[in-house]
């Protein structure tokens, strides 16, 4: 099997997977029981909590524990609103968009900035969508279908000229790029441990100190009284060795990935496909959008798969709709190519071989 869906998700990195099972067979404890067999549990999230802050220049206590970027998306759009206006983007990923849906139902004002054919929010637009209910504004650090990164530190500069708070939804970055949360300037940023080699059903929330926030969960004090519920020792200690794991060899990996793309490009670029690359120039390593013309994207997809080889027909967390993404819209894709959009997206653990064995199967499919 090649595997070529890490937008999707990551393989568990094996040295996360090994510190998990002393949590689950051994040092079960509760972390909130007040005897020494808890201890260990104790310090493991402390310890967790340290290196997940290290990874992207935060303080300890500015990192809150979540189920993972859905959650702590839904905590950031729903709660740090305080019921007032809400801006975001027209390509963001459905956790920001339905919760401002969500919003919406109850009354709540939301306000979407379009992009250009890059998908690049325009800059200069989000200052005449501002007034003076406005609490909170979203914009994704990198675009989970077309990989396309943001402008977020002069987003968030606007944002705090006009005294509103910034959020972005990192999931898609966090692990694979560097990010220092103080040089972006964010309020709020949202991550997924299973889009960085670690578990799924895990991730956090940064909050920055002093922003005023509630809790999104409420019950016991768990997350100094901001997120209740018996901690997921295991998965917050793997999370946090695989955050480490990757940001420690963070360039060595981008500069595979993006060797990898540009061997797929340039096969592709050979067989003479009538194809358009989606996203800017700055975009996510590894990120390979593709729409060709007169293609079912669809029929791409289990095609390669009859062959072994796991893409994606754009965002995975949609992946039982076939209609075109909105993101796909919102770039101004042509009909005759958006029905074609693939996404391949490469990880650390990819190779040449795999790139090699992709080619050969479109190869047979399209030509």
């Amino acid at each position: 099997m090649v595997y070529a869906d890490n937008a999707a998700t990551t393989k568990l990195d094996i040295e996360a997977f090994a510190a998990m099972k002393p949590f689950l067979l051994d040092a079960f404890s509760n972390p909130s029981q007040p005897y020494s067999f808890s201890r260990t549990s104790k310090k493991a999230i402390k310890e967790a909590r340290e290196t997940i802050a290290m990874c992207i220049g935060a303080d300890p206590e500015e990192i809150f524990i979540t189920s993972g970027g859905t959650e702590s998306d839904n905590w950031a759009i729903k709660i740090a609103s305080c019921g007032g206006h809400v801006i975001t983007s027209a390509i963001e990923h459905h956790a920001i968009l339905n919760s401002c849906i969500a919003l919406e139902r109850c009354g709540g004002k939301v306000s979407y900035l379009g992009v250009d054919s890059r998908g690049v929010v325009d800059v200069t637009a989000l200052e005449s969508k501002i007034d003076t209910s406005t609490r909170l504004i979203s914009v994704m650090f990198a675009n989970n279908e077309i990989g396309t990164i943001q402008p977020i530190s002069q987003l968030a500069e606007i944002a705090h000229k006009h005294n509103c708070l910034f959020h972005t939804d990192a999931v898609q970055a966090v692990g694979h790029v560097k990010i220092d949360v103080h040089e972006l300037g964010v309020d709020l940023l949202s991550a997924s441990a299973h889009k960085f080699n670690g578990p799924k059903g895990i991730g956090f929330l940064y909050i920055k100190k002093g922003t005023n926030i509630f809790p999104f969960v409420d019950g016991g004090g768990q997350e100094s009284g901001y997120r209740a519920g018996t901690e997921n020792v295991a998965s917050i200690v793997a999370m946090a060795i695989a955050l480490k794991n990757n940001c420690e060899h963070i360039n060595e990996h981008m500069n595979k990935v993006y060797a990898l793309e540009n061997r797929l490009m340039s096969g592709l670029y050979d067989m003479k496909l009538d194809f358009i690359r989606n996203g800017a120039d700055m975009r996510i390593p590894g990120n390979v959008n593709l729409s060709f013309r007169d293609f079912e994207g669809e029929s791409l997809l289990h095609r390669l798969d009859l062959m072994g080889i796991c893409i994606s027909t754009g965002s995975a967390c949609d992946g039982v709709n076939t209609q075109i993404s909105h993101v796909i819209h919102a770039i101004g894709v042509p009909d005759d190519y958006a029905k074609g959009t693939i996404r391949i997206s490469f990880g650390k653990d990819n190779s040449n071989d795999d790139v090699d064995e992709i080619l050969n199967a479109m190869r047979k499919i399209m030509l």
